[in-house]
């Protein structure tokens, strides 16, 4: 009797239960096969985008876990599971985290929106957050940079997304600005003539754009010219040093004089 109780018993959950379990692992293959169609959409659609590899790797791995989790949801409530408190507990766990972690997720997000726009690249020299360096290393969080002095800064994503960016590698040139201040008594045209050979006679400055060279300011000790080559942005220093160093040198052999500060002492007689 107890033997047939439990036959009639197991019968009856099969009946009761079976097509439920069926459905639900129907319901999960025919799911996964749907999510690896869209997880391969997604990176083709990536790939053709040029994304980040990082990036590439979290966003779909992301993505994986979100819609499995779904299909978890879905599966369970198949099968006749209440699954209502099941996503709030989800739902509330998401908030914990996301409040907990609030400051990491604006850096997470700003490193998302850095590697979709892509405002600069690894090997771009740029200026942000008040540092100046070529990008290093771009992550998820972070953005590090190798400054001229050989330090490494590293920035966190959110502010760098949300503050200026300037990126002195994007023209592939840059425009070097110097200001050299001559004497009154000195001829113009012969200034310019030696401040141009310096600039031209400099083999990493780029013929085109073709450098100037300009009277800017009439100063109360010097006629101040504005000095603008241009070169590419490996050579800024190079050229910017070494102009510095020519025109002095060149100033001098054509008896230039450049001002610099006097004292005049006066002394009373008693």
């Amino acid at each position: 009797m107890d033997t047939q109780k439990w036959i009639d018993k197991g019968y009856e959950l099969i009946i009761d239960f079976g097509p439920k379990v069926i459905g639900a692992i129907v319901i999960w293959i025919i799911g996964s096969w749907i999510i690896k169609l869209i997880l391969k959409g997604l990176k083709k659609a990536m790939n053709k985008a040029n994304y980040d590899e990082s990036l590439k790797k979290f966003l779909v791995n992301l993505t994986n876990w979100i819609l499995k989790i779904i299909l978890f949801i879905v599966v369970l409530g198949t099968m006749g599971i209440e699954t209502t408190s099941f996503a709030a507990v989800i739902a509330a766990a998401g908030l914990a985290i996301g409040l907990a972690l609030q400051g990491s997720l604006g850096n997470f997000a700003g490193g998302v929106l850095i590697m979709i726009f892509k405002p600069f690249k690894i090997g771009d020299l740029i200026e942000a957050q008040g540092e100046l360096g070529v990008v290093k290393e771009i992550e998820i969080f972070t953005t590090k940079l190798n400054t001229p002095t050989n330090k490494e800064v590293i920035i966190p994503n959110g502010a760098l997304s949300n503050g200026n960016i300037v990126n002195y590698s994007t023209e592939g040139i840059l425009r070097v600005d110097l200001t050299f201040g001559v004497s009154y008594d000195a001829d113009i045209k012969q200034t310019k003539e030696v401040l141009m050979q310096v600039l031209t006679s400099n083999s990493k400055v780029l013929k085109d754009p073709a450098p100037t060279v300009n009277v800017s300011e009439l100063a109360d000790s010097s006629v101040n010219f504005a000095v603008r080559p241009w070169c590419n942005v490996a050579d800024y220093w190079d050229v910017y040093f070494e102009t510095h160093e020519n025109v002095k040198i060149e100033l001098d052999k054509a008896g230039i004089e450049i001002p610099y500060p006097h004292q005049v002492e006066i002394h009373k007689q008693g």
